[in-house]
């Protein structure tokens, strides 16, 4: 049975980048897509600090982008599951 997370990826990253613990946030992606058997090294990871919407209770909010190294396109379920909110 797989381990539930209460917490999605994208709200530990915000919560990292909060802590001033960003340093570690590229290793927690290439973990998160180490799980998905994904090959981290396949991926460039970006993080866009952005204005957290109103009401959600948080100042900023980090979203996560990937690139492919060898140029194809990121499949879109990837993308979306990585900036997943809750």
């Amino acid at each position: 049975m797989a381990r539930l997370d209460p917490y999605t990826l994208q709200m530990q990253i915000t919560r990292m980048f909060e802590q001033g613990q960003s340093f570690f946030a590229t290793t927690r992606v290439q973990d998160w897509l180490r799980e998905r058997n994904e090959d981290p090294a396949d991926y460039d990871i970006l993080f866009h600090q952005q204005p957290a919407p109103p009401g959600s209770g948080l100042v900023m909010v980090v979203e996560i982008e990937l690139r492919r190294r060898d140029g194809q396109p990121v499949d879109a379920w990837l993308q979306e599951e990585v900036n997943r909110h809750g």
